[in-house]
């Protein structure tokens, strides 16, 4: 048999690869597919813990001084470092976003692993701001390349009836980490252990726990859907016959359900920046595009600025209210948890629509309030709002386009949301400090939400238990 899926002339190929999908797809949620995902969401939990790491360690920087009298153009002292890691971000998904499509979402998953682990341990050994900002922006790179690949890598592997439940995990995971980054910076920033800066000990313990974890990953398989998109028959009917042998042990020898017909794409095409502006993937690129970039205001904007409109609501010192934005950090892994009883009953998109709509109307509710208790209520509300919109823009944004320009599309669209969350603090600062503080940070955030609501309501096509192939018709 031809390993070389072309046009019509190799008919018996498409036929093979249409049976290869069609059992991936009607495979139930057993063991090994939860295993799988496990894994992948293992290492995005430490892409996460580096990621909010950003916020908790600057004050140990700028205690040790690292950062003073560091710049760069604008940016400057804890602006540039915050800057040099979302600028990091962006070259990751932007420039790099590619890679996983023309070299494999297990190798680019296994290398920006290692390059990130590199790349922040080196960072915690630095003496100067600029060498600490230029390894973070560095570490950032890999960091962006690997959420892309996480996103791509779990929408391939698993079935289409899960795909929903799978991401919303793959996020309860992730954000499991934010509480723990947030309790290991106040215990250790502070304190110099074994005369080494407590900034220093969180930042080496994120890189090497990640190395850990890419030693599990191994056991991860190529994408089968990759592997057909590049000619390799042999080895994606290689790997689907190892899943299904692992779900078949899960279920007790019990024979799988029978396998559907199944749409292929045109295993012929060649993936190319070129293809995400041709109709039907113009209107998709152009709506990411808006979606991502207002997005990051209701996400990061509240997420960084918690403790600041807390303490300007109720009038208590900031650090009391790093303790109040703490039991609202710790509401993080409960977003997605809640989703995974409704992520695959309901469209995709609506998901979506209906959170960014609650992150408006809980953000209007709680710059009106001046109480505690009430502040942590609408805290609460408004973060597992937007872990629903996490979990449901990561899953829905790797349905919306063919596996040849999968990574690569979601890297450029996604890259919006990294060059957006660079000066979303500074507009953010700027409307707190003209528009009567808190009232205008969520006049903004209701704002971008409504443009959120506004690009998907409108534009997003309907995803949701669909072959992922179907949708990239």
């Amino acid at each position: 048999m031809s390993t070389t899926i072309g046009t019509a002339s190799f008919g018996a190929d498409r036929q093979t690869a249409s049976a290869i999908l069609a059992r991936l797809d009607r495979l139930p949620a057993t063991r090994h597919i939860w295993i799988m995902v496990t894994l992948l969401s293992l290492g995005g939990m430490f892409e996460f813990y580096d990621l909010f790491m950003t916020g908790y360690i600057i004050p140990g920087l700028v205690k040790a001084g690292m950062l003073t009298g560091v710049s760069i153009g604008m940016f400057s002292g804890p602006a540039l470092f915050v800057a040099s890691t979302f600028f990091g971000l962006f070259i990751g998904t932007f420039v790099f976003g590619f890679v996983a499509d023309k070299y494999g979402r297990r190798a680019i998953f296994t290398f920006s692993m290692l390059a990130y682990c590199a790349a922040t341990l080196i960072m915690a050994f630095q003496t100067t701001g600029l060498g600490v900002c230029l390894w973070r922006m560095i570490a950032g790179i890999g960091i962006g390349v690997e959420l892309v690949t996480i996103d791509t890598y779990v929408a391939e592997l698993v079935p289409k009836h899960m795909r929903g439940r799978a991401f919303a995990f793959n996020q309860c995971v992730q954000f499991a980490v934010v509480p723990v980054v947030a309790f290991l910076s106040y215990m250790l920033v502070p304190q110099t252990p074994l005369g080494w800066d407590g900034w220093r000990w969180v930042v080496a313990i994120g890189a090497i726990g990640a190395l850990f974890v890419w030693f599990l990953r191994r056991a991860i398989p190529e994408s089968p859907r990759w592997l057909l998109t590049h000619g390799r028959l042999v080895e994606a009917e290689a790997v689907t016959a190892q899943i299904e042998a692992a779900v078949i042990a899960d279920r007790n020898g019990a024979a799988l359900p029978p396998p559907a017909a199944h749409e292929v794409e045109d295993m012929s095409a060649r993936g190319s920046f070129s293809e995400i502006w041709q109709p039907p993937y113009r209107t998709r690129t152009i709506m990411l595009m808006v979606f991502q970039f207002f997005q990051t205001f209701g996400f990061y904007g509240f997420a960084a600025w918690v403790p600041t409109l807390i303490a300007k609501q109720v009038g208590i010192n900031l650090g009391a209210s790093l303790q109040y934005a703490f039991i609202v950090a710790c509401a993080n892994p409960f977003g997605p948890l809640m989703a995974m009883t409704f992520a695959d009953k309901f469209e995709r998109k609506w998901q979506l629509v209906g959170a960014a709509i609650c992150i408006g109307v809980f953000g209007v509710l709680f710059s009106q309030q001046s109480t505690m208790p009430l502040l942590i209520l609408f805290g609460v509300l408004i973060t597992l709002s937007n872990n629903v919109l996490s979990y449901s823009f990561h899953s829905y944004q790797s349905e919306l386009f063919p596996t040849r320009v999968r990574a690569r599309a979601v890297g450029f669209t996604y890259a919006f949301s990294r060059i957006s969350t660079v000066f979303a603090s500074f507009i953010i600062g700027w409307f707190f400090a003209e528009f009567n503080g808190t009232s205008g940070v969520f006049g903004l955030i209701a704002f971008a939400m409504l443009m959120v609501v506004l690009s998907i309501g409108i534009f997003g096509p309907r995803t949701s238990n669909l072959e992922l192939e179907k949708i990239s018709h």
